[in-house]
């Protein structure tokens, strides 16, 4: 149960605190819980109530309690249940009365809470190690009115379609260098396809060289595993409306080129893809839900590494729109794929197009792990995507893109150049791909500090988080009211 700070009078609550002999308000005159946010207590019941243990989750002031914060409450449940291993759980979370929410949007928002949460990646672990993780049993989601059973029941489908993009998403980062090749990226993306009638294409090398994508091309090589350029379509709504593009780079491991990383942390840049990894994700889910929307996403898939091949310091490659770029550091990769990409996918005459990459570590500089930085050429867009932010949990934070900025990347020997110093980082690098977004409605998420953490999450364990999957989705639900 959801228990709001200092708040100890709610109907249900006060009728199991009678059912278990006033523990629960024993517990809160001896200070051992108050309702404060994150705060958990555990009680066993009596034989009053068919329930063994009762768990409390502390919500915070009443009037700051929003669908995210259920969400939190629900994800931070589920981390205490498992470690319960209980048979059966009856939670009551979407029973809270709060303002401005229907019991769908709250069984939905607690649904989500619960699956994230339950994630973990363990597919490489065996034996003992394997069995180790704990796990709860079947749960059931409590509402007042039998009236309401069938809206709750499709928001818990909702939920479900949704985690099955984040689901995908994390699996992809997570998977290590050895496994993730351009090609094993282009192979989910095939069996997306397959699962859900949504149309797929892979671009080979020659078919790139074809088109021009030599920045592309130029970054993949200096390794032996073969690019590729995966390309979805979803149709949503009517063939003639124009599709929403998104646009995710996906460098399966990144070594940093002849600009070589740090060997420290190395390891983490199997997560260089999870721009890629959340397009994907995206699609799937918007195909699950049926969203009444078209959708092209588009993966450039390859892996920065050193080699004899690989491009240097100081060379000069021709992008797919016809921009010359010169190459200071081989590590600022990312942008140079997605040049490509984003000239490539033009050709559908996207309504809007939205960029997803771990692009810049100046990102984490300035942002550190708790937002995502947007930036882009239309401030209704970017609204439309910080409101979906704080929609969905996973926040935004807008920095500038003003011409003044486009003068650190002038290069002189060749259009412009791919790093722009160190001041403003993340704001030359959005600089850097608005050369090639001319005549488009485009926001650029650098998702850096976001798609990965170190430690265990209220959402779930270290390591991947699927960041942008229910972004995007809570963005396109949204699309159609902001249709002319």
């Amino acid at each position: 149960m959801g228990v709001f700070e200092k708040k100890f009078s709610e109907p249900h609550l006060k009728e199991l605190d009678q059912l278990i002999d006033g523990a629960i308000g024993k517990a809160r005159r001896a200070g051992e819980f108050s309702g404060k946010a994150n705060e958990c207590l555990i009680l066993h019941a009596s034989g009053e109530i068919p329930a063994q243990r009762i768990l409390l989750i502390g919500l915070g002031p009443r009037r700051q309690v929003n669908l995210e914060q259920l969400r939190k409450a629900a994800a931070l449940a589920a981390g205490q249940l498992k470690k319960l291993r209980l048979g059966t759980v009856a939670c009551a979370l979407p029973l809270l009365d709060l303002q401005r929410t229907s019991l769908p949007a709250r069984v939905g928002a607690v649904a989500e809470g619960l699956l994230l949460a339950s994630y973990r990646f363990d597919r490489y672990q065996t034996g003992e190690k394997a069995k180790a993780h704990g796990h709860i049993g079947k749960t059931f989601l409590l509402i007042d009115k039998p009236v309401e059973k069938a809206a709750a029941e499709a928001a818990i489908a909702g939920a479900v379609s949704l985690v099955r993009g984040v689901t995908l998403a994390r699996d992809l980062v997570n998977e290590p260098g050895n496994v993730k090749s351009p090609s094993f990226l282009a192979d989910q993306a095939r069996s997306v396809a397959d699962e859900t009638g949504v149309k797929c294409r892979v671009l080979d090398r020659v078919e790139m060289q074809e088109e021009g994508m030599n920045a592309l091309l130029g970054v993949a090589q200096g390794s032996e595993r073969e690019p590729c350029l995966i390309i979805l379509e979803y149709e949503g709504a009517a063939p003639g409306n124009p599709p929403v593009a998104l646009v995710g780079k996906g460098v399966v491991f990144d070594a940093g080129g002849i600009s070589l990383k740090p060997a420290e942390k190395m390891d983490e840049m199997k997560m260089d893809m999870a721009g890629g990894a959340a397009v994907l994700g995206t699609l799937l889910a918007a195909a699950l839900l049926k969203l009444p929307v078209n959708l092209v996403g588009v993966v450039p898939a390859v892996e920065n590494m050193p080699s004899g091949s690989a491009i240097r310091p100081g060379d000069i490659l021709t992008s797919m729109s016809g921009q010359t770029i010169e190459v200071l550091n081989t590590d600022a990769e990312g942008r140079m794929i997605l040049a490509d990409a984003l000239t490539y996918v033009e050709r559908f005459e996207p309504c809007l197009t939205i960029d997803l990459a771990t692009l810049t570590g100046a990102c984490i500089i300035a942002l550190g792990h708790h937002a995502t930085a947007v930036l882009g050429n239309d401030d209704k867009l970017v609204g439309a995507l910080l409101k979906a932010g704080e929609t969905s949990g996973e926040r935004l934070w807008q920095l500038p893109l003003w011409d003044d900025y486009s003068e650190q990347i002038e290069s002189t020997v060749a259009d412009i150049k791919n790093v722009g110093g160190r001041p403003a980082g993340t704001i030359t690098a959005a600089a850097f791909l608005k050369k090639f977004t001319d005549g488009t409605t485009w926001a650029h998420l650098d998702i850096a500090g976001t798609a990965w953490r170190d430690k265990p999450q209220v959402y779930g364990p270290a390591g991947a988080t699927g960041i942008g999957v229910r972004l995007l989705i809570e963005f396109l639900k949204q699309l159609p009211e902001r249709r002319p």
